[in-house]
């Protein structure tokens, strides 16, 4: 009996060399991605001897004013107002046209819904360079060129085509008993969306507003031929180069404004992280 037992029971699992060698791989790769991070927190508290002489010591060349000069050289602080605004309202105004259009090809079906999420995924295929010229264009004749509120227009057309697919599938994943429930309990189309398809693809909105923000936030080129470098009206990402001109052999200013600019991008991935990694998993599960 021992012997049976003991030989239908499962086998232990070895750790081999390759165990050894994946955890390995896995920290080189976390060390490649910290190793600049660090470099950059650390020269922006530094002078320039303490980041040629010591560039891996926090302790060197330790200098405090760094941060304060990148402010009023760029003239960061309405830079940053700017850039706020353009990227509120663009992810705003996204989720706002990305929303009902998934809702609506989530409950089309056929080969009009399919059409239809086709032409959204054309928008891949379109490069940001071929709508330049139109677009300016486009401005001139609106009477908005050199203005925000063009770019806040402009900059969800450019994200509308991955917001509207990610939103879809999320939405298609709903069962079909939940909505029949509410319709029976004689919810229509607008309570359907808010009250039953939002609340489940919760995460997948949380995606892609993080997605967006990277995107509207770390735009440049069209910010500045669109908004222009008019220092009351222009991005951070367009204030930002205007520290090379300034400070071009004060690499310690130039390292801070970059994480001045860095530093709502990760509050932002820290509030919406959790919602996110709810949306991995749960697209993990489903697969």
């Amino acid at each position: 009996m021992l012997r049976t037992a003991h030989r239908d029971s499962p086998p232990l699992r070895r750790s081999g060399p390759l165990k050894y060698l994946a955890h390995l791989a896995v920290w080189l790769y976390v060390g490649l991605l910290l190793l600049p991070l660090y470099y950059l927190l650390i020269s922006a508290f530094k002078s320039n001897v303490g980041i040629l002489t010591a560039p891996f010591s926090p302790f060197a060349g330790f200098e405090s004013g760094n941060f304060g000069r990148a402010m009023s050289d760029a003239t960061l602080g309405p830079a940053l107002v700017n850039q706020a605004y353009v990227t509120v309202c663009a992810n705003l105004l996204t989720l706002a046209l990305a929303i009902p259009a998934a809702f609506a090809l989530a409950r089309t079906g056929g080969r009009i819904g399919a059409a239809v999420e086709r032409v959204f995924a054309l928008g891949f295929l379109i490069p940001g360079f071929a709508a330049l010229v139109p677009t300016v264009l486009l401005a001139i004749n609106m009477g908005l060129f050199y203005t925000r509120e063009f770019l806040i227009l402009f900059l969800p057309a450019t994200a509308l085509p991955l917001s509207v697919i990610l939103l879809t599938q999320a939405m298609r994943a709903v069962p079909r008993e939940l909505e029949e429930s509410a319709v029976i309990d004689g919810a229509g189309s607008w309570r359907l969306l808010w009250s039953v398809y939002f609340p489940l693809a919760r995460p997948t909105v949380a995606v892609v507003l993080i997605l967006n923000f990277l995107s509207f936030w770390n735009e440049y080129f069209f910010s500045l031929v669109i908004v222009g470098p008019d220092s009351a009206i222009r991005t951070a990402q367009v204030a930002l180069p205007t520290l090379s001109l300034a400070n071009s052999s004060q690499y310690g200013v130039l390292a801070a404004g970059i994480v001045i600019t860095l530093i709502p991008v990760y509050v932002v991935y820290a509030a919406f992280a959790d919602k996110m990694e709810g949306a991995v998993l749960a697209g993990a599960v489903k697969g």
